[in-house]
């Protein structure tokens, strides 16, 4: 998900995102500890994508 993409959510939005995304990494971490995943760049690709989320919620705050 792109920064533009996010800027454009609204703030409910925003945190129902953030959570399906939370727990979309979470299940692919454990994918993936369990065996490897096909593509494991994904995983960096999801954890970036709950980072722009937080962020974008935490300066909205602010």
């Amino acid at each position: 998900m792109k920064q533009s993409e996010i800027k454009d959510l609204s703030a409910a939005q925003l945190q129902e995102k953030l959570s399906l995304t939370k727990k979309t990494y979470a299940d692919l971490k454990m994918a993936h500890a369990i065996s490897p995943i096909g593509n494991p760049l994904q995983i960096k690709s999801v954890r970036r994508t709950v980072a722009r989320l937080a962020t974008e919620l935490s300066k909205r705050e602010l």
